[in-house]
């Protein structure tokens, strides 16, 4: 049969889940303060349910969520947040030695999630502003990476400012799009995927990410041609709306869909199979359970995860 890149599932909401704290403004990366190992042994577990992907908890650690104020989006009622930009570099070197002390033999993917806001378009800075930053991130992951992963792009214009960030390193670029929860040939700013995968063909592989998982074959359809490995990894929320897209700025706005467990997960990442999908995995509200149910269907299909 076919080889197939096996991801691993959420990192930041399985942290949430398993440290029992509720979500808070730095999401993903309070949980590594207050809980130091947790993401080490959330990476081993992965590892057994058979990802090869470690991916690292990297992707809310930004200058702008750091920064705090009580003009920083990410706080609620106008919540004076703490600064702590001056961890910026300790925070991503923590989450690289997660990184490396949980994977067993997988590749080390480093995450750079998006500026501004998870899937807000309209928060993303122009190309200009955003390229430095992307920049400084990717040149702090990459030597400890074997890849990296650009998750979440919600436009055009930061498909571009990532590709060109990636592209200052020696390592591989992914590229993961976000795209719209009822047509999935959309990007979350509503431009069309099918342009995105035009950019993506400087990328080393093109994925739809943190979108509903029935709207990925569409968005599989579109990446297609951008000559680029392909693949898929869904979340596990209820629909991300036009109106939470108007307003909200975090996964604590969204609930998880009750119907998404491991078997009927599989069920849609299997059929990526077929539209050209050669990359699988998992993002917020998916788990080791989840990709250790992939991990079985694609061995028992013949499939090599590689």
């Amino acid at each position: 049969m076919s080889e197939i890149t096996l991801l691993d599932g959420g990192i930041g909401q399985e942290l949430i889940r398993r440290s029992g704290q509720p979500a808070a403004p730095l999401w993903s990366t309070q949980v590594m303060i207050d809980h130091p190992g947790l993401v080490a042994q959330v990476h081993k577990d992965y590892g057994a349910a058979g990802a090869t992907i470690a991916t690292t908890n990297t992707y809310a650690i930004h200058r702008d969520r750091l920064r705090g104020g009580s003009s920083n989006h990410y706080a609620s009622d106008g919540i004076e947040l703490p600064n702590r930009e001056a961890e910026f570099e300790s925070l991503l070197d923590a989450a690289l030695n997660e990184a490396a002390s949980g994977r067993g033999s997988q590749r080390i993917a480093g995450s750079i999630g998006p500026l501004g806001a998870s899937y807000r378009a309209d928060l993303h800075p122009e190309f200009g502003a955003a390229l430095p930053v992307y920049t400084e991130i990717a040149g702090i992951l990459a030597p400890r990476c074997d890849l990296l992963i650009f998750e979440t792009i919600a436009s055009l214009d930061a498909a571009k400012a990532c590709l060109a960030a990636g592209r200052t390193t020696d390592r591989p670029v992914w590229l993961a799009f976000t795209v719209d929860d009822e047509d999935g040939s959309l990007l979350r700013s509503g431009e069309p995927l099918a342009e995105a995968a035009v950019i993506a063909r400087e990328a080393d592989a093109a994925l739809a990410n943190c979108s509903a998982p029935e709207v990925m074959p569409a968005a599989l359809d579109a990446l297609a041609r951008c000559g680029s490995p392909i693949g898929a990894y869904a979340n596990a929320f209820t629909m991300i709306t036009k109106a939470f897209l108007e307003g909200g700025t975090t996964a604590s706005d969204l609930s998880s869909r009750e119907d998404m467990v491991p078997e009927i997960y599989a069920n849609h990442a299997m059929s990526w199979l077929d539209h050209g999908a050669s990359i699988l995995g998992g993002c917020c509200e998916t788990g080791p359970a989840h990709i250790a149910e992939i991990a079985r269907r694609l061995h028992a299909e013949g499939h090599d995860i590689v």
